[in-house]
Order: structure tokens, then sequence, then C-alpha cells
């Protein structure tokens, strides 16, 4: 099993490219399966996920290949709507099928997922809003059995879910009759996911808002490019591992728009942003003043980058606590920050952190995709030598990432095992 050794201590200087956003490449992969046809869809981060979706289409039927960041994609022959658990059970994203299938289908076989270590993060709202959708769904042996053509309804989430919220909109996409959802998710990966299913033929009022209309497709598009969005999450990442470790760095293709919480929360602890069209640049000292922060739907703080601004955190000027609103037991990077001498104290949703002097060196292990970004950043920060291991999570979320942190100056290698 691959391994990260990190020597701490470096200041970081120079350009990273950001790739194209996982958590909106990912649904937009499944929504293909929609209209049978031809697609290419570019700025796709080479991923252990991208290839564990590559898999699954190719399972379901379709053509699919891979090479500079780019995908072709060819849905026509397609004739299996079945998620087999060997491959949802490593990456919860496989569940975003199930709306593709019965819309293309009206029928589907998809197992209950898996992903990430940290707590449940049940399916309930996908199921309910289906089944308002007069989709039958009953669970057999651990998968989910859906029959039926989803009509039209108004659905309602009574807490804002990205991943129901997706599932839903590409279920619409081709249901009987108009789908309207109240207090759906307004992530930028929404936004995308709406405007693919827009260029395949269907009509979206209220794209970026909580209030969603779904007319489906009438004259469907079955050949068309896409451009995927830039991982707000990973240029999150860097600006908050320069943060830590000092430095300057410049991010190119970045979209301002999706980053404003993170800025904003920056620029309170005194990091200088400057931005110029898609490109910002993050100058720091390293020296900064602890604040709390609390983790809200987008445009809040994003969930994603929680373990991120609690290594910068752990040695910042005084107490400070961070509040995780989203995922309540989002925290098994505190025991191995613990490690490596950061002072938490968790109580409910909230870490009570203390700033301490000194980030230690110490071997650690990866729980999750961001959480192991937290670690780097805390190995970053410190004086000597931390190996982090199972880092296939890393992999995960985050396209060459010792390569691009190497670039700029950190001290970083893998060894393959």
């Amino acid at each position: 099993m691959d391994k990260l050794i990190i020597n701490g201590g470096n200041k970081l200087f120079g350009d990273v490219q950001i790739s194209g956003a996982k958590n909106a490449v990912l649904p937009i992969m499944t929504a293909t399966l929609i209209v049978p046809g031809n697609y290419k869809i570019n700025n796709v981060p080479d991923l252990r996920d991208t290839r564990t979706m590559i898999e699954l289409l190719r399972i379901i039927g379709a053509n699919v290949e891979y090479s500079n960041n780019s995908l072709l994609i060819d849905t026509k022959e397609c004739n299996n709507p079945h998620a087999p658990y060997d491959l949802v059970k490593t990456m919860r994203a496989s569940f975003y099928v199930l709306g593709p299938l019965l819309s293309r289908f009206h029928k589907s076989k998809v197992s209950l997922p898996g992903g990430c270590a940290w707590g449940p993060r049940p399916v309930d709202f996908h199921i309910k809003a289906l089944r308002e959708m007069k989709v039958d769904i009953r669970l057999d042996k651990g998968d989910i059995i859906a029959q039926g053509q989803p009509q039209g309804h108004k659905i309602h989430f009574t807490k804002k879910s990205v991943g129901a919220t997706g599932n839903i909109l590409m279920a619409a996409a081709r249901a009987n009759g108009i789908t309207e959802i109240s207090n759906a998710a307004m992530e930028p990966e929404i936004v995308s996911l709406c405007e693919f299913l827009q260029k395949l033929g269907a009509h979206i009022d209220g794209i970026g808002t909580e209030a969603l209309i779904i007319s489906p497709i009438e004259n469907e598009n079955n050949s068309f490019e896409f451009d995927i969005i830039p991982d707000r999450i990973e240029a999150g990442t860097f600006m908050l591992a320069v943060a830590a470790t000092g430095g300057k760095i410049n991010l190119k293709n970045i979209n301002i728009e999706h980053l404003v919480s993170v800025i904003d929360h920056l620029n309170k602890i005194n990091i200088t942003t400057n931005f110029d069209g898609n490109e910002i640049s993050i100058i720091s000292d390293g020296q900064y003043d602890a604040i709390d922060m609390e983790t809200l739907e987008f445009p809040g703080f994003p969930t994603d980058l929680q373990a991120q601004w609690m290594a910068v955190m752990l040695k910042a000027k005084g107490d400070c606590i961070i509040k995780e609103n989203i995922y309540y037991d989002r925290f098994t990077h505190i025991s191995e920050l613990s490690r490596m001498g950061a002072d938490i104290t968790l109580k409910n949703n909230t870490a009570h952190i203390k700033g301490v002097e000194e980030i230690y060196p110490a071997p650690v292990m990866c729980t999750d995709i961001r959480a192991s970004a937290g670690l780097i950043i805390a190995a970053l920060c410190s004086k000597g030598e931390t190996e982090i291991s199972r880092i296939y999570h890393i992999d995960r979320g985050y396209d060459s990432i010792e390569n691009k942190l190497t670039s700029i100056g950190a001290n970083i290698k893998r060894i393959k095992s």
C-alpha cells in the first residue's frame, strides 16, 4: 500500500493548475446515461473515483475512453441497469446512477453505497423523493430495486442534500410531467449538473437557487462537449496549505465565486488574497490568530474543507472552535492530528482547538479524502519526517497532489508498496 513521506518546514512558492471538480464530473458522467448518445467531457481529473465511475459505466454497457483529461462516453448500447456492490461500496457517488437509470430504463438495481469511513450518510432523501415520484422501491439483500417511470411531482427536502438534489434532477429529466424541487442544494456542482441536463434538452428554471423547476426533455441532444468546472475544494486545500506554511502561490483555473467563503475566512486571519480573472494568489507569513468557523451549505464554508481548516488552526495564536453542521461526526482526523501534538477536544459536533507552539512529525493514517488533506497540511507545518499511510483515500479526490506540492517547494514523495 502506497504512503507519503513529508519533511515539513518549507514555505510554498509558485503556480498550481487546479484540476476539474471531482464532485461535478461524477454525477455528470452518470447523466450521460439518460439519453443514448456520444459525449465528450473535458477538464476531467485523473482520480481513483473517476476511474471507478468509468468502470461502473462500462458495466452498465457504455463505451468509455479516457485520455488527456478528456472522456469520450458512448451510451447508445447500454443495457444493464445495475450498479453492483463491488463498485458502489468503494465510492458513494456511484449511487448517482439511480436517477439516470430510472430516466432511461424505468428500472434499476443499485447497491447501497459505501465510500468514506466517517459515519452514516443515509439515502433516505433520495428514496422518499423517488417514491413521491411514483417509483416503486424496495430493499433486497443490500440492493435498492427501483421500478417505474418517474412522475413529475413537487419535492421538498427537509434538509439540503447535494446527492439527493442531483439524483432527483436526473430522474426528473425524463419524467412524465414537470418536477419542482424546494430547498434544493445550491452548490456549484449542482449548477453544473443543471447546465449539462439543459444541454441534453431539459429545461430548468431557478438554477443556482433553492427552488428548481424541471421540464423534462422533449427535443433531445445526444452529441456534444461539456467542460467540467474547476475543483473549488482542491483550490481551497492549496489556499489553506500556504496559509499555514507561509509563502506565496498562484492558483490557475479557479472560479472566485465558488471560493468566497474561504477567501473571507483567510482575510479574517490577515492572509492576503489577490485575484484576477480565473487566477488567485495567496500570500502568508505563516503567522495568524485563531478564529471560529462553522461549516454550512453553499455559499457557506464547505464541509469538505473542515479538516484542512482544522490543520491551519492547530498552530494559530489562541483558541477557537470548529462546528460541523453538515455531517456531525466528520472528525476522524482528530485522533491522527492529536498524534502530531494537536490539542483538540471534541464535544458533539464541535471541536475546541487550542493553538500549539509546534506540530510534531508522526506516523499517521488517512481515514477519508479530506481528512487526508488535513494531515498533509499538518505535516507540511511540522519540522521532521511524517509518514502518511492509506493514501488511496487521497487518490480518490486529488489529482497528482504530491507532484503539485513538490512543484511549489514541498518536500514530499510517494513510496510505492
